[in-house]
């Protein structure tokens, strides 16, 4: 997809994702650059796609509360007086189990910058992937079941229970659509290599990150942490991170919620994970390289995630990751999806390998 743009990108999430029509009043709520997560550009070029088909656009500076997110009545009067409400800030996803107004069409946007907003990510046909995600989900719906393996030894077997209803997932709309529906975990166990534990961007605490110099193995049975295996001061830094997290906000330290992986080939990540993991956290996760649990709290998408990287999922003994590759022509209608989205098709055929590794892990 060498001609991607950002004009482009923003016209995708306002047609493709929101629907937009001239005349529709578009809010978008942005979080300021100096907060270190989006950039002020994504706001201009989504402004000037909106005017040029016709929306009424007007913008709002939300800020950033990690502490206690909320929308105050002033906040939600201007979402009131909308018909689309933009995220452009990470309060979007941090209510997006909660307290959102009814009836509007409201977008988190994953773009979190004019480069991804230009890139692959953003130009894929909306509507590509979220028939890809319909098709993975069906799948797993079915299946009797899924076996998770990685290079660095994860291992994971369960039978998934989908649930597929409304309440199942968000309802409020991403974009781009980079994920499945979440698998719960408790009909899987199994061991997670993991050399890194970070936060899911539900919650901000001190020590965000840890970093392990040799891959540590969460153990899981039925959608339970039970111990940390490999290097004992690695494992004892993993054990001691879980006692704090979860002391620190009273929840269920060892709850495994749900597992997820990228479906998005052109959901590129080229700097270094390292400088920001909240941000790597917030947008990478959409890449197939990446596989996703959501960890430490009874609820989604707890406090503490495990990423896997590079997976091999199999399905009913059929492979569609291998060794982080999406293999989306395997699903029973993802060549028809590809054959009539080219866009998605060129992503699958060149896909981006960058996931902000640069030697970090």
């Amino acid at each position: 997809m060498s001609d991607t743009t950002p004009e482009q990108g923003a016209r995708n999430l306002l047609v493709n994702c929101a629907h937009a029509t001239a005349g529709d009043r578009l809010l978008i709520a942005f979080e300021p650059p100096e907060f270190g997560y989006f950039d002020a550009n994504c706001v201009d070029v989504v402004n000037k796609a909106a005017q040029n088909l016709g929306l009424a656009v007007d913008a709002v500076d939300v800020g950033f509360n990690p502490d206690n997110p909320h929308l105050s009545p002033a906040l939600l009067a201007r979402f009131q007086a909308a018909d689309i409400i933009l995220f452009l800030a990470r309060l979007g996803d941090q209510l997006r189990f909660s307290d959102m107004p009814q009836g509007k069409r409201i977008i988190v946007s994953f773009a979190v910058n004019k480069e991804l907003l230009g890139s692959g990510f953003s130009n894929g046909h909306h509507d590509a992937f979220l028939e890809l995600k319909a098709d993975v989900n069906a799948v797993l719906d079915a299946a009797q079941e899924v076996r998770i393996t990685c290079p660095l030894g994860t291992d994971v077997r369960g039978r998934p229970m989908m649930d597929l209803k409304p309440t199942g997932d968000t309802s409020i709309l991403r974009f781009p659509m980079s994920v499945f529906t979440p698998v719960p975990a408790h009909s899987f166990s199994g061991r997670v290599a993991v050399s890194f534990l970070t936060g899911t961007g539900s919650k901000y605490y001190d020590d965000y990150t840890i970093e392990f110099d040799r891959p540590v193995f969460a153990m899981m049975e039925n959608g339970r942490l039970t111990r940390f295996e490999g290097d004992p001061v690695n494992a004892a830094r993993a054990e001691a991170h879980y006692d704090r997290v979860a002391g620190q906000f009273g929840i269920d330290r060892n709850f495994v919620h749900s597992w997820h992986a990228g479906i998005h080939p052109g959901c590129g990540y080229p700097w270094d994970m390292r400088d920001n993991y909240e941000r790597w956290g917030g947008s990478a996760f959409g890449n197939p390289r990446i596989l996703h649990f959501h960890t430490c709290g009874a609820y989604a998408p707890g406090e503490i995630s495990w990423n896997v990287i590079d997976p091999t999922i199999a399905i009913n003994g059929v492979t569609y990751w291998d060794n982080g590759v999406f293999l989306a022509e395997r699903l029973p209608n993802g060549q028809s999806i590809l054959d009539r989205h080219s866009c998605a098709a060129a992503l699958f055929a060149d896909p981006d390998p960058n996931i902000g590794l640069q030697a970090a892990v």
